[in-house]
């Protein structure tokens, strides 16, 4: 106290008003934090989280006979399938097709029939184009006279299979599976099963991208981890260097190098390496190739991450105590590094599983990968069900690797480390 004056330059603030103000600070920060991110979380939602939901439920959801045939969609589920529909079930089917001829509602329901039995389409819109308003004796005599597999049970109970907007066709096929006429999973013919080879064939590419990618990385890696002055850093620029080019650029330039003509047959014809020129391009090793170089980047980051955090007197210690450089590296230094074996494996992993520009390109017909054929189904047949459960089943495959890589590389397991 000075001159009768308090040093004090406020009010003294008591403890509920101070413990009000701090929460009202906070308040302010959380909603300061919510509108920064925010843009974010709403760009993930629309462009990340809205179609990967999408895409499950079309792989299991389908409304195109409920849409194109109301009427038969509404009451077909009553058939006990002993014997041919009743009447009543005919006639529905009868004025669906009439009224779905007039307003052009047919393409939908017909495409979703012939991807079960091929020739639906024509039974559809040639019995739509020939039906009279009025039967002359009913409308089951009409249907089956207009085209007879309208009394096929087959054809019948596919179209009330079929009626049901929750399906289970679209997994079923994508796992080379159906279901009998008496509603029995059974595994498909065998020159109609195409997709668990092709999960295999898939899995089988990406492992081979991931160990050649991991055997040509890890020495790179090494060595950028214990290099010193401008030679570290114009290797680490080359590394970087496929980042700032073109895939379809680098994809094209491989072409170039491997074809029959290429500059590598070139140069193994010249050597005397060879008395005729490899195949190199357009079956499965010169997907692998195109691939590994595409994606060796994704691997050789993460093991120089972790490598560089390596101290380099871990070794010199183990030599000194008397093990060789080769036991002193297989024991004290790779075990070390496995955090970034494992993260760039999975990362590369997870990037080839999915590839389908370089195996389009550069791959042979039996190099074509899931990509590939999901992205055929989507634009080239429009069947977006089968598309969609594709998709859904190179995500299971993703999210699996994932959890044994979490399961095995945890951060639980890396604490025990």
């Amino acid at each position: 106290m000075q001159n009768g004056t308090s040093l004090q330059s406020g009010p003294v603030r008591t403890g509920p008003e101070l413990r009000a103000r701090m929460r009202r600070t906070q308040r302010r920060m959380v909603l300061v934090s919510l509108a920064l991110v925010a843009p974010v979380v709403l760009f993930l939602t629309v462009f990340f989280v809205v179609p990967i939901i999408q895409m499950l439920t079309m792989a299991v959801y389908d409304r195109s006979i409920t849409d194109g045939l109301p009427r038969t969609a509404a009451i077909i589920g009553s058939w006990d399938r002993e014997d041919l529909p009743e009447e009543e079930i005919y006639a529905a089917i009868a004025q669906d097709l009439i009224e779905g001829q007039q307003s052009r509602a047919l393409a939908g329901p017909a495409r979703r029939l012939n991807q079960e039995i091929s020739g639906y389409r024509t039974v559809i819109f040639g019995t739509a184009r020939s039906l009279p308003d009025t039967p002359e004796t009913t409308w089951r005599d009409t249907l089956i006279a207009a085209d007879a597999r309208w009394g096929d049970m087959k054809h019948l109970i596919i179209l009330q299979r079929a009626a049901s907007p929750l399906t289970d066709y679209y997994a079923l096929y994508a796992l080379d599976l159906e279901r009998d006429l008496q509603d029995t999973i059974r595994l498909q013919a065998v020159d109609e099963r195409l997709f668990l080879s092709l999960v295999q064939r898939t899995l089988i590419i990406a492992l081979s991208v991931t160990l050649v990618c991991l055997v040509m990385g890890y020495p790179v890696a090494y060595l950028l981890a214990n290099l010193d002055g401008t030679l570290k850093y114009v290797l680490l620029i080359l590394v970087l260097l496929p980042f700032w080019t073109s895939l379809l650029v680098r994809t094209a330039a491989w072409i170039v190098v491997l074809q029959t003509e290429g500059l590598a047959n070139t140069f193994f014809l010249w050597s005397g390496l060879t008395s005729e020129p490899i195949r190199m391009i357009y079956n499965r090793f010169g997907t692998v190739i195109v691939m590994s170089q595409v994606l060796l980047p994704f691997m050789i980051l993460p093991l120089y991450a972790v490598m560089g955090n390596v101290s380099p007197w871990h070794m010199r210690a183990a030599q000194s105590l008397g093990a060789s450089f080769s036991t002193a590296f297989r024991r004290v230094y790779l075990p070390q590094t496995i955090p970034g074996v494992a993260a760039g494996t999975l990362l590369v992993f997870m990037l080839s599983i999915g590839y389908y520009i370089t195996p389009a390109l550069v791959g042979g017909a039996g190099d074509q990968m899931l990509s590939y054929f999901i992205a055929f189904y989507a634009n080239e047949t429009v069947n977006w069900g089968l598309a969609a459960a594709l998709g859904t089943l190179l995500m299971v495959i993703v999210l699996s690797m994932f959890l044994v890589y979490n399961w095995v590389f945890g951060l639980d397991n890396m604490k025990m480390n």
